[in-house]
Parts: C-alpha cells; structure tokens; sequence
C-alpha cells in the first residue's frame, strides 16, 4: 500500500484530496495545522481506517524530518494563501511558504522520499500577458503571497537541479467547491445569498479567472503524482476557460433564483498595481503528460457548491457579514 503525506490536508482542498486518496486505497497521513483546540479543519468528521491525523507545523525543519519518514510520495499543499492579508503580514508568508517547502523538500531528500508534488498558484503569472497562459508565462510577483509562492516554487525545483529530488510542481488555476473559505470570491457571493441578503459586498468584478471545481483540481494532482514524465516540470491544472467576476456574480445569482445586487466595497479592492486583471490557463500540458481533462462545467461545479452551502450545518461555519481577509 502506497503510503503519502499530504501537508495542508486540513484545508479546502487538502481535504477533498485526502478523501479522494483515500477512496482510490491509500494511506494517508494528513498534516493538520497545529493548535491547542486540537481542531483538525475540515478533516473533522472524515474517518477511514487508512486515514492518520498528525498536528503540526511545516516551519519546524525538524518536525517536517520526522513525519516523512516511511513516505511514499508527499502532496505539499500547507501554504498561507489569502493575498490581502499579504499585504498585513508578509513576513508570516516567507516563513510558511518559501522555509516550510525548504523544509519539505530537505525532509524528503534525506529520507529519499519517491515523489514530491509541490502546490503552486496561477498568481504566480501576474496579469496575463498573453492568453492562454502556458508554463513559459513571465512570472509577475504583484502581492507578497504571489512572491512568497515564486520563491517556493524556485526553492522545490533547485532541488531537482541540485540533488535530483523528484519534484513536480502543480500549478493550479483558481479552484473553488465546497469548503472553500469565505476570503474568495465564489463562497463569498453564495454564502450572502445563501444568508437572505439582497445586497451584496464584493470587490472589483472586472478581473477575468479560470476556475477549476475541486475534484478536478485534485484529480489534476493525482494524475500528476502517477506520470514520470512530469518529474522537473511545471504544470499547470486549469479549464482553458475564462469567466469575470461580473458573469461569475451573474451566474450564481441565476443558479439561487436571486435578484440580489452588489455593492462595491473598497476594502475588498486591491491596491491597482497588485490586482490580477487576467487568468486565463493553457492546459495543454498535462493533457499531453496525462490525459487529463476536466469533468466539470462552470455551471456543474457551481451547482455542487451551492448544494453544499445550503446546508444549513454548512453554512453556519461562515460569518457572511464580515470581510474575511
């Protein structure tokens, strides 16, 4: 039995990952965060016997050492991820980011681990300049997280270069589906709708994404994890598909059956030079290393993540009223 670790299965789509490894029969050991609630995120309430919970932190080069001992292959997904609180405390993202993937990456070379897939972020690209974005894309550091994520991302593939640790960067578009936390854009509009408001707080609603549902995403890292022709590359898992922020509203207002109506709210905007106006993800790539296509539709996906908000169990999990950086 294949036995991997994922870092960051406590999160939104560390979680949908380690369930679906979990499914396909392996052992997974899923790094959750550690606090002294002994709160394990969203791996609450997942059980399987192949399943090992450990708390922890990636920062800690000694720590990382130990829990990669006996591992087959690492998904490393523990990351600070929202870009407005970048901006607050950077520091917090170059000790998590860029020193918790060198600690990763020298755990898994002194205990010869097989594979390591390293999460990246389309942020990285910056603004398109030109679409559809391919691996080559300039790489445009525009928020503090973005820089910490090229950092990383150039620290897992020295590694590769200098001591042949078999690294495969993912590099996934925008992912979104049940989960997700409020600070991005698609939860935020359901979960408001979801709450019964007519008015709505959003952001600018000009910049284009590609979204990608959080199976496929997943499915993207799984397919990856098997393929040795992706050792050294980046790749990145995308929907060659581009919707704005406006069509996206639009759209989940049509799904819910709502009228409701947004109010631009400037603490959500972000400063002008650091916004990413265009995504927009070639995946040609991994559809050449491995066949993958997505299986969800933009409206599919949403129509699942609406599903889940409105359970009233889930739903409660999100304060809608108050911007979550």
């Amino acid at each position: 039995m294949y036995k991997v670790l994922i870092t960051g299965a406590d999160g939104f789509i560390g979680s949908h990952l380690t369930e679906m490894l979990l499914e396909q029969g392996f052992y997974v050991k899923a790094l959750s965060y550690y606090n002294s609630f002994n709160n394990w995120g969203w791996l609450e309430g997942i059980t399987h016997p192949n399943l090992e919970v450990i708390s922890g932190d990636v920062r800690d080069p000694y720590f990382c050492k130990h829990i990669t001992k006996d591992v087959n292959i690492i998904f490393h997904l523990a990351a600070l991820i929202a870009i407005p609180y970048s901006y607050i405390a950077p520091e917090s993202y170059v000790d998590t980011n860029i020193k918790g993937t060198l600690n990763i990456c020298q755990a898994a070379k002194e205990n010869d681990v097989k594979r390591i897939i390293v999460t990246s972020t389309s942020e990285v690209y910056g603004t398109a300049k030109y679409v559809p974005i391919d691996e080559n894309h300039p790489k445009q550091p525009q928020s503090p997280y973005s820089a910490t994520k090229i950092g990383a991302d150039a620290i897992a593939m020295s590694f590769y270069n200098a001591f042949e640790l078999p690294v495969i960067i993912a590099r996934p578009f925008n992912t979104y589906g049940p989960r997700q936390s409020a600070r991005a854009i698609i939860p935020t509009i359901i979960s408001q709708i979801a709450s019964g408001k007519k008015e709505i707080m959003l952001g600018d609603l000009t910049p284009t994404r590609d979204f990608s549902f959080v199976k496929d995403t997943c499915k993207g890292f799984i397919e990856l994890s098997n393929c040795d022709e992706a050792i050294g590359q980046e790749v990145n898992i995308a929907s060659n598909f581009e919707i704005s922020m406006l069509n996206t509203f639009e759209l989940i207002a049509e799904i819910m059956g709502s009228d409701v109506k947004f109010i631009e709210d400037n603490q959500r905007i972000r400063p002008q030079n650091s916004e990413v106006f265009r995504l927009w993800g070639d995946n040609s790539k991994i559809k050449a290393l491995t066949g993958f296509t997505p299986s969800f539709t933009i409206e599919s996906g949403l129509r699942e993540t609406i599903k889940w908000f409105l359970d009233k169990e889930n739903l409660k999990k999100y304060k809608s009223s108050i911007y979550n950086v």
